[in-house]
């Protein structure tokens, strides 16, 4: 994704927004710029309408975008740049890429957490990192904002889609009840068998049928395919990690000093994931108005109605750095601070504690034996 610069007022310099604020400021001479606040909402946008004009009447934006042979990323490629650096794993990237055309961002949630932060929060991580390599401490040597020694931080907008809907949904099924019954059973007391009487729980099965009715909001979506999706959901899975209610309208400014991914998973490929996770919750809803101490569900036929949805940018930190020609990430939530990472392991450490276990175990047996 393409995005506006903004020179300084005083040096020339291009000004980059200040995390955790509403500024631009500038890296040099350290002047400040408020970003104007635009007085619309953030607002959902139909689904089927948007699809049936996703051709030339649909409002979108070209996209130059690049695949990075060494982790297979979609990376966006800025104006006039033959090669730069992949932000995902570091990989020296040169354009030959294609033009697409994409439905453009309507919000966004702007950084909170700043780069001085993110830096002593992946130093600290790696610190903790006590069966990693010991090499591996010279990755966290990050220095200025541009330029790095040993591994990259990049501050990375990524694409995400939202949707909501109302979804009515006919099933059958059947419903369990317990119930207890007595039956005799053979017991030894005082030597001889004996006949007691126990009580067996055991269930009654009917077949049931019905409709139930849900409401999804802000069911949130991954665009992107660039990062390992268990780590995207350990940094933030859905709208109760990420603070969704404070999306501002999109602004270019936002996005000045970092980088925009542009979606590789489309509207439509995102709904049917974003079916996935409903089904879940119309699962339960179900199973709920089934009753009884147990549900069988046998079918379930949801229709989906009011599709709304918002295509919006969410802020990540990212760490890529390689050992021993792996590549390794780290990531952080760019509002929460919450952090997700992976790391090579030391052989000789692990091999080290578990020796030393083997020895304990060795000193204890010799201590109980004596």
């Amino acid at each position: 994704m393409s995005v506006a610069t903004f020179p300084c007022t005083s040096c020339g310099a291009e000004l980059e927004f200040k995390p955790g604020t509403r500024l631009l400021t500038c890296p040099y001479c350290r002047k400040e710029n408020e970003i104007p606040q635009l007085a619309e909402e953030v607002q959902e946008q139909d689904f089927e309408s948007v699809l049936g004009e996703l051709g030339d009447k649909q409002e979108g934006h070209e996209v130059i975008t690049v695949r990075c042979d060494s982790c297979r990323a979609e990376v966006p490629m800025a104006p006039n740049v033959t090669s730069q650096s992949c932000p995902f794993c570091g990989s020296n990237i040169v354009a030959t890429g294609t033009s697409q055309k994409h439905i453009k961002p309507r919000s966004l949630l702007p950084f909170a957490v700043d780069r001085n932060k993110a830096r002593e929060m992946f130093r600290r991580w790696l610190a903790g990192r006590w069966f990693a390599p010991g090499k591996l401490k010279q990755f966290a040597l990050i220095d200025d904002a541009k330029g790095t020694k040993g591994t990259g931080l990049s501050g990375m907008y990524l694409p995400y889609w939202t949707y909501d809907c109302k979804t009515t949904t006919p099933y059958t099924g059947q419903r369990g009840d317990d119930y207890f019954v007595s039956v005799p059973v053979t017991v030894m007391v005082n030597g001889k068998p004996t006949t007691q009487m126990r009580q067996e729980r055991r269930t009654r099965w009917t077949w049931v049928s019905g409709s139930v009715e849900n409401a999804f909001d802000d069911v949130l979506v991954a665009a992107s395919t660039s990062l390992p999706q268990d780590q995207l959901s350990e940094v933030g899975a859905d709208h109760s990690t990420w603070d969704l209610k404070d999306l501002v309208p999109y602004s270019d400014q936002y996005l000045a000093g970092f980088t925009a991914e542009s979606y590789t998973v489309d509207l439509p490929t995102g709904f049917n994931a974003a079916r996935g996770i409903m089904e879940e919750d119309i699962r339960a809803t179900i199973r709920s108005d089934i009753g009884g101490d147990h549900q069988r569900i046998s079918e379930m036929r949801p229709a989906y109605r009011n599709i709304t949805f918002k295509h919006i940018l969410l802020p990540v930190w990212v760490a890529a750095y390689r050992y021993n020609n792996k590549v390794y990430r780290f990531l952080i939530n760019g509002r929460t601070g919450r952090v997700a990472g992976q790391r090579p392991y030391s052989g000789w450490k692990i091999g080290l504690v578990v020796a030393a276990a083997v020895v304990a175990v060795l000193v204890i047996v010799l201590i109980v034996n004596r």
